[in-house]
């Protein structure tokens, strides 16, 4: 079987959806498919193409068996409505033209954004060909959940693309169960949306020792350290949990590790507040993250305060689970679902101030204390949502829709 799957996410890129692609298309490489990925250069989030790589019109390279083939795009940071629209559609219009030279039995395009989704309907179209959707976020309601764009007539028309696009599918494939009520809410055929959760690859996050070398390179030994590695954007509420951390304990120390648009409002606020219990580094390579989890105490994953959100599942939660790192979470719906019901952490209302501090001193006290009664929860949670397993699934689903 031949797959080409549109994505412009993709290592060395490090965010949710580069990971599940890479992991599931090594799965599949595994499994004798032949797998052609196309996406750009590499630049999420600051908007500037990663070093040893070039913005060119089209460049290859073999990763893990993975054909990828990389395209020119306009290239912006993840700020201002119209460069962004502008990123996005040059990426779609260049993988929909150089798409159209490369055979294939099924096309796979995913979102968070919808205009990737766009080239896979219409080389779909044009293969005569059945191409799926991959639903990994409900765009353009989560930009609307964060105020990105207010413009009404823009959000209901981008809206009405996507309903199109999800009624032209052969199949859809979300990563929560709430995306896919969501869909039959909204009169899309349920026969034809089949969940496939993120996960977390077992063989390379473990349980391992903490790293002594890096805590001294860091100053953060004999330190309980709360973690936040990820994107540092408009939908996260970091904001938030800085101005919450002014008169904790000067044990905790907390780690922010990445970038995006916000970070720079977020280093200039810690410098307001005087913050002397929180660190900030840049991204990590994908391969030393791990070591970055491993001097975890316990593990933030939070999202703004919204609806919309209650639908999301951050996959940080399933990489940090498998490092048996408590999560403290600060978004509710679904994901607050997973915690509670594996006891794999503790879970906050998202924005609520003295339900953060208490919940992070629950968890701080457990510590100082030896418990470890969230190890067990921890550990049914990673091997329920293993990643070998969810990418083997998707491909018999996809198989079977052929």
């Amino acid at each position: 079987m031949r797959i080409l799957f549109l994505t412009d996410n993709f290592p060395p890129e490090m965010n949710a959806p580069a990971t599940r692609t890479w992991e599931h298309c090594k799965e599949w490489v595994n499994h004798g498919v032949n797998v052609t990925i196309i996406t750009c250069a590499p630049n999420f989030p600051e908007g500037k193409v990663f070093k040893g790589y070039k913005n060119k019109f089209i460049q290859t390279e073999l990763i893990d068996g993975i054909k990828v083939v990389r395209v020119w795009s306009y290239i912006s940071a993840n700020n201002g409505f119209l460069k962004r629209v502008i990123d996005y559609t040059s990426y779609a219009i260049m993988a929909f033209i150089v798409g159209l030279w490369y055979k294939c039995d099924v096309i796979i395009a995913t979102s968070p954004q919808f205009f990737t989704t766009i080239s896979g309907y219409a080389l779909s179209v044009f293969k005569r060909k059945p191409w799926i959707f991959e639903l990994r976020d409900l765009w353009p309601e989560s930009i609307r959940a964060v105020g990105a764009i207010e413009n009404k007539k823009i959000l209901d028309f981008f809206e009405k693309i996507e309903l199109f696009l999800y009624k032209k599918a052969t199949l859809i494939i979300p990563v929560t169960d709430s995306f896919k009520q969501n869909l039959i809410d909204r009169g899309i055929n349920e026969s034809k949306i089949k969940v496939i959760k993120n996960g977390v690859d077992l063989s390379v996050y473990k349980p391992i020792a903490k790293d002594s070398h890096l805590l001294e390179k860091l100053q953060l030994k004999d330190k309980f350290i709360v973690s936040y590695i990820g994107t540092h954007g408009m939908a996260h509420g970091l904001s938030f949990i800085l101005d919450a951390i002014k008169d904790l304990n000067k044990d905790i120390q907390f780690l922010f590790i990445g970038g995006g648009a916000n970070k720079s409002k977020l280093l200039n606020q810690a410098k307001s507040l005087k913050l002397k219990n929180c660190t900030f580094l840049d991204f990590v390579p994908k391969s030393e993250i791990s070591k970055y989890i491993s001097i975890t105490d316990v593990a933030l994953v939070n999202l703004k305060k919204s609806e919309t959100f209650k639908s999301v599942i951050p996959s940080k939660i399933f990489e940090n689970a498998a490092m048996r790192k408590p999560i403290l979470l600060g978004v509710e719906g679904e994901s607050a679902l997973i915690i509670n019901s594996y006891e794999a952490g503790e879970c906050f209302k998202p924005e609520d101030k003295n339900d953060f501090l208490t919940k992070l001193n629950k968890i701080y006290r457990k510590k100082v204390s030896g418990s470890n009664s969230y190890f067990e929860g921890l550990t049914r949670l990673a091997n329920d949502f293993n990643r070998q397993v969810l990418a083997k699934r998707m491909l018999d689903l996809i198989k079977s829709f052929l």
